[in-house]
C-alpha cells in the first residue's frame, strides 16, 4: 500500500513532554512532504495554536484543529466549521457548574473560561498547559454563561479540567446520561473535551480525505490519547505512541515508541521510507 497522507496529533505525540519539537522530527515531516505526502496536523488545541506549530514544521495545508471542529488552512476560510450552538454552550456550562472544575469555551479566535476560587497558580497551570500562544486572546469571567449568552459565543469545542478523578467520572456519568447529543473525549487525567456530535478527528479526517481524493487506506494517522482514537482506527495504518494507554494501543495497527524517544520520526523512518524505497525498486 502507499500511502498519501501523513495526519499527526500534536501533544503527545508530535511534542515531547517539555513541548519542544525535536530535529529529527522536523527532518522526518519534511522528508514525507518533498516525497509529495500530505502532512496534517490533528489536535484538540485552538486553530491558532495548531497553525503555529504547522507553521514550525513548514505544513501549509488544511489542519484538524479542536478535535475536529474547525477544519481550515487559513483563520478566515474555514473548510469546514462544526460549532456547539450558543444554547447548547449555555446548557453545558450551568449543567458544569455543579462540579469543581475549570472550565473553557475555546473559540477559533479567543477563549473564555469561568473564574475559580483556587490558588492564581493552579488557574495559571491550567491556562498555560493547553498550548495557548500569546497572540491568541484568553479571558476569565465570573459568570462563563451569561457571558456565552450576551456574546452569543458558539464555539467549535469546550475544555474541562477537573480537580479530582471522582469528581471528573461523576460529571462525566451525568452528561452521557443526560446530554447524549455531544461528543465526549480527553487527552489528559480528569480532563473532558466536548463538541457537537459526531465532531471527531476521525470523521474530520474523512472529510478531508473525501475533500483530497485520498482514501481511508491510503491514510496513516498517530496519535496518544483518547481523542485519537476513532482517527487511529479509520486510517489504513492507525498509529500509537509508546506513551498511549493500552486502549489506544490496542485499537492500533502499529505502535511506535513514546514522544521522548523520537516517535514521529521513527515512524516515518519505518513506515514512509520503506515506502519510498519500494517504489524506487517498483520504478
Amino acid at each position: 500500500m502507499v500511502y498519501r497522507l501523513l495526519a499527526i496529533d500534536i501533544d503527545g505525540t508530535l511534542l515531547r513532554s517539555n513541548f519542544r519539537i525535536d530535529k529529527e522530527t522536523k527532518e522526518a515531516i519534511d522528508y514525507v512532504q518533498q516525497k509529495g505526502v500530505y502532512v496534517t496536523l490533528a489536535s484538540g488545541r485552538s486553530f491558532p495554536s495548531t497553525q503555529k506549530i504547522a507553521k514550525a514544521l513548514k505544513i501549509d495545508n488544511y489542519l484538524i484543529s479542536h478535535n475536529g471542529g474547525f477544519i481550515a488552512s487559513s483563520l478566515d476560510e474555514p473548510l469546514q466549521e462544526k460549532r456547539l450552538s450558543v444554547e447548547d454552550t449555555y446548557r453545558l456550562v450551568e449543567v458544569l457548574g455543579n462540579y469543581e472544575c475549570h472550565m473553557r469555551v475555546v473559540h477559533e479566535r479567543f477563549s473564555v473560561g469561568n473564574q475559580l476560587k483556587q490558588k492564581s497558580q493552579l488557574v495559571a497551570k491550567l491556562t498555560l498547559s493547553t498550548g495557548d500562544p500569546l497572540f491568541y486572546p484568553v479571558s476569565f469571567t465570573e459568570n462563563l454563561g451569561d457571558y456565552v449568552l450576551s456574546q452569543e459565543v458558539a464555539p467549535p469545542k469546550m475544555d474541562v479540567q477537573f480537580f479530582d478523578e471522582k469528581e471528573c467520572d461523576s460529571a462525566m456519568k451525568y452528561l452521557k446520561e443526560h446530554m447524549p447529543d455531544f461528543e465526549y473525549s480527553s487527552s489528559a487525567k480528569c480532563q473532558l473535551e466536548i463538541t457537537a456530535k459526531k465532531v471527531t478527528k476521525g470523521n474530520a479526517l474523512r472529510f478531508l480525505g473525501e475533500k483530497l481524493g485520498i482514501a481511508p487506506n491510503e491514510m496513516v494517522a498517530i496519535g496518544d490519547s483518547y481523542n485519537d482514537l476513532d482517527m487511529i482506527e479509520f486510517a489504513g495504518l492507525g498509529v500509537a505512541m509508546a506513551n498511549a494507554p493500552d486502549e489506544v494501543k490496542r485499537k492500533a495497527k502499529w505502535i511506535t515508541r513514546t514522544n521522548d524517544q523520537l516517535g514521529v520520526p521513527y515512524m516515518v523512518k519505518e513506515v514512509f521510507r520503506k515506502q519510498m524505497r519500494f517504489q524506487t525498486l517498483k520504478r
